[in-house]
């Protein structure tokens, strides 16, 4: 039986990853920290400069900033978040942009002096901003992940505190609960018998905002449809239509739909892989909605599992992450127990481990449909009773020695491959 200690660690943890964001988060956080230094500064700035980790320059590159018109790329993200000046919805401050405004951020786009530089960190998820206006100058810095503000200040002025996330519902700041204490055998067994009451509002949300942007990316035409081809106007198998809407959501996100949608690790695209297969599955199969919210409290902790060890942003792309979860979700709802699902795992991360990361894009919706199928091949060879064992590869006996693995590929043995994939995007 899990102890009190455990129950309420995996459902801080939900609560904690479970944000809402409009838009790829990297550009989000640039506009989000450039809209607390114009507060910080009290003036719109006429120079800003700004310094990224490798990794952030490589997911805002090529993504489409929400709301701002069909604009891309760093300027339009630091535009958009001097224009909207709402800080305080963090990750959700383009969503209050209006027409008006838009046109601001191109005019502002190409009036102000905003110059980019990167980032030498030993952080991958880094940004500092400088700004300054008259003879006033401020600087943000957020680092770690997405809307972690360590330091604000005007005119050498401490101001960070004002700035720090406030805290949440659960009395802690974010990122705050023990991601140490996750395992696969307690995930299942939280997913099988805790009380719903307090994540279920939670896991709502996720599955309603993400559904409802795969809706989107299967009516319209997003980025290089994915979703649509695969899905064949629903004539697709329930096997292609799972990946369908996975990717249909990511073709909508990665293209500029404003939908919102709720996300883990710190990605969209990931909270999506997390949980709109298991829904697809659950309600081809009329699954009932517990055991279907259930399935997705599975996926959602195997992806956060997982990412600990590699970290929020790496050359190791985090769908396979979530495609893995989601793999473990449906052998959850397929009556799988946690030697089943713990086999789902490792087969799934055996099949795809290694995909890299090349920033955020139209491409990303294919790796999710492929992640996806990972899953659920591993799903259908652990049903099956067949595995990959230890010494095949990067697959050591035991689940959680396997997910390690994967962690030291991702984090360690791929920074090189980072470091080159980024120099290769940025023409180097």
């Amino acid at each position: 039986m899990l102890s009190n200690e455990i129950i309420r660690t995996y459902e801080d943890i939900l609560i904690e990853e479970l944000q809402v964001a409009m838009g790829c988060t990297e550009p989000i956080a640039i506009a989000y920290a450039a809209s607390i230094v114009r507060d910080a500064l009290g003036k719109v700035p006429q120079k800003i400069v700004v310094y990224l980790s490798g990794n952030i320059i490589k997911n805002v590159k090529s993504v489409i900033v929400p709301s701002t018109g069909g604009m891309h790329g760093i300027e339009s993200a630091v535009a958009a978040g001097i224009i909207s000046n709402r800080y305080d919805l963090k990750l959700e401050l383009l969503s209050v942009l209006s027409d008006f405004e838009v046109d601001k951020i191109a005019e502002y786009k190409n009036s102000a002096s905003i110059i980019l530089n990167e980032l030498e960190s030993p952080c991958n998820f880094d940004l500092l901003i400088t700004a300054e206006a008259d003879n006033d100058k401020a600087t943000v810095r957020i680092s770690d992940y997405h809307t972690n503000v360590i330091l604000v200040t005007l005119n050498d002025i401490d101001l960070t505190n004002k700035y720090r996330n406030e805290e949440n519902e659960i009395g802690k700041s974010l990122k705050n609960a023990d991601r140490s204490s996750l395992n696969v055998k307690d995930i299942v067994e939280f997913a099988e018998t805790v009380d719903l009451t307090r994540i279920k509002p939670h896991i709502e949300k996720q599955i309603n905002m993400n559904m409802a942007i795969a809706q989107e990316g299967l009516i319209n035409d997003y980025g290089a449809t994915i979703g649509k081809i695969l899905y064949q106007n629903g004539e697709a198998s329930i096997k292609d239509k799972i990946k369908a809407f996975a990717a249909a959501g990511s073709d909508a996100r990665m293209s500029g739909c404003e939908l919102p949608v709720c996300i883990i690790s710190g990605s969209g695209n990931q909270g999506i892989t997390a949980s709109v297969p298991v829904v697809v599955y659950a309600k081809e199969n009329e699954i009932d909605e517990e055991k279907m919210l259930r399935a997705v409290l599975v996926s959602d902790l195997v992806t956060i599992h997982q990412k600990t060890g590699i970290g929020t942003l790496s050359a190791y792309c985090g769908a396979i992450s979530a495609g893995v979860g989601a793999g473990a979700g449906i052998c959850y709802l397929r009556g799988g127990s946690y030697h089943t699902i713990a086999h789902t795992i490792v087969n799934a991360v055996a099949i795809l481990s290694g995909t890299i990361c090349d920033g955020a894009k139209a491409s990303c919706a294919a790796k999710i449909a492929m992640a996806v199928e990972a899953g659920l091949v591993g799903c259908e060879m652990a049903s099956a009773k067949k595995q990959f064992y230890g010494g095949d590869g990067i697959v050591t006996k035991g689940v959680e020695n396997t997910i390690r693995n994967v962690g030291l590929l991702a984090r360690d043995g791929m920074s090189t491959t980072d470091k080159e994939i980024i120099k290769i995007m940025l023409g180097k």
